[in-house]
């Protein structure tokens, strides 16, 4: 069991896509430049049952009332925990926004371990005696928060392990808000199979997804709930809502029709969410085997833009740089990448363990032009500006070695 009660501090920006903003999404936001009124609280009609067939097609079905959209997925997550009561419980490590979410809030949060086949889900013997110490203690566990398709580790839990902490949760009275930002990002649809807690236990799971995982690019903020068809339901998305209202965190209004569109899911941006899935996959498990290669450890990653290191066996030549904990590798990696390099603190872990999630949207090119090309080409590996950048990236981690 691992409280935290530390400072809220600035922490790093999601992956970088790295991509250019797919034009048919430029279009429709350009023609909406004139509207002057912001979205109502939780989003209009028109967005809301547009995120309502984006999840009807990933067979979690119910009706438009039961959607909340917000302008992105840090007020959207802020405004659910207040929502609800008690003490919040989540993965370690986990994005870097929840726990501080917790602490605005002065909500008791406490970080599960993780198995060692996964990040994003906890343990569910882990969770179990968290809840029991917890209780011990006087608290009272009342949220879980989760990522089947998790950041920072890049990793996708397996259905057998989704079932068993979600299990686990319910029948120790928790609600579970499930972050499926990046169950689009999947490297390899094919052969990676996601469940949905909402699709196992669909009267105690929150869904919520920031269409910057995949959909929409990173500077558009929009995040979408979706909220079980219960009456605690429905009590939970008239709180949320309260909160969002009072908070001014309404979705703006030229961005609601390019979102909605999005989630639409035409052919334009369902080719897209492929070709980005695909070539951050492909650089990705270069990256991966470039740390691996000097020696470091990392689980293959599976989705997203990022992949989760652990620098621990180089401790000794990290020391001999100065390199001793994680915010110093953080500095140190930033530094010689010229991109941002989050540690592991940021997400929960231990500050001396060595550990760095490393973002592959630097690696695509250097200009436009460049990570256009990187996205279409058939062997994107094989261009000269990424082969550059993935050789400028295997120097910098064979000093450490």
């Amino acid at each position: 069991m691992h409280e935290d009660h530390g400072p809220v501090r600035y922490g790093p920006p999601a992956p970088d896509p790295g991509l250019p903003v797919l034009p048919e999404l430029a279009a429709v936001l350009t023609a909406a430049a004139d509207r002057t009124r912001a979205e109502p609280p939780g989003g209009g009609r028109t967005l809301r049952e547009a995120a309502r067939g984006y999840w009807d097609r990933r067979g979690l079905h119910g009706p438009p009332e039961h959607i909340v959209a917000a302008p992105g997925d840090q007020p959207l997550l802020l405004a659910l925990v207040a929502a609800h009561g008690g003490d919040v419980l989540m993965p370690r490590p986990c994005p870097a926004t929840w726990m501080p979410q917790a602490r605005l809030l002065g909500r008791p949060a406490y970080q599960v371990p993780t198995s060692a086949e996964c990040g994003g889900v906890p343990d569910p013997y882990a969770l179990l005696e968290t809840v029991r110490r917890v209780r011990a203690e006087g608290g009272r566990p009342k949220l879980l928060v989760l990522s089947v398709a998790d950041d920072p580790t890049a990793t996708v839990a397996p259905p057998e392990l989704v079932r068993e902490a979600c299990e686990a949760a319910v029948g120790e009275g928790l609600h579970i808000i499930s972050d499926e930002t990046w169950r689009d990002t999947v490297h390899r649809p094919r052969d990676t199979v996601l469940l949905s807690p909402a699709e196992m236990c669909p009267d105690d799971v929150t869904v919520i997804s920031d269409l910057s995982g995949a959909l929409t690019p990173a500077a558009w903020p929009l995040a979408v709930a979706r909220f079980p068809g219960t009456g605690r339901g429905a009590v939970l998305r008239a709180r949320t809502l309260d909160v969002l209202t009072a908070l001014g965190a309404l979705v703006a209004g030229p961005l609601a029709p390019s979102a909605a569109h999005a989630l639409g899911e035409p052919e334009a941006v369902r080719e897209r969410v492929r070709q980005a899935a695909r070539l951050h996959g492909r650089v990705a498990a270069a990256v991966h085997r470039t740390v691996l290669g000097v020696g470091a450890l990392a689980r293959p990653p599976q989705a997203g833009r990022h992949l989760y290191a652990d620098l621990g066996p180089l401790r000794a030549r990290l020391a001999a740089l100065g390199v001793t904990d994680s915010m110093e590798l953080e500095e140190h990696l930033t530094d010689r990448l010229g991109a941002p390099t989050p540690g592991g603190h940021r997400f929960g872990d231990e500050l001396g363990a060595l550990r760095v999630r490393l973002s592959t949207g630097p690696l695509l090119g250097a200009t436009p032009a460049e990570r256009r090309e990187s996205l279409t080409a058939a062997e994107p590996l094989e261009l000269p500006h990424v082969e550059r950048a993935l050789g400028r990236f295997a120097t910098a981690l064979d000093e450490l070695r």
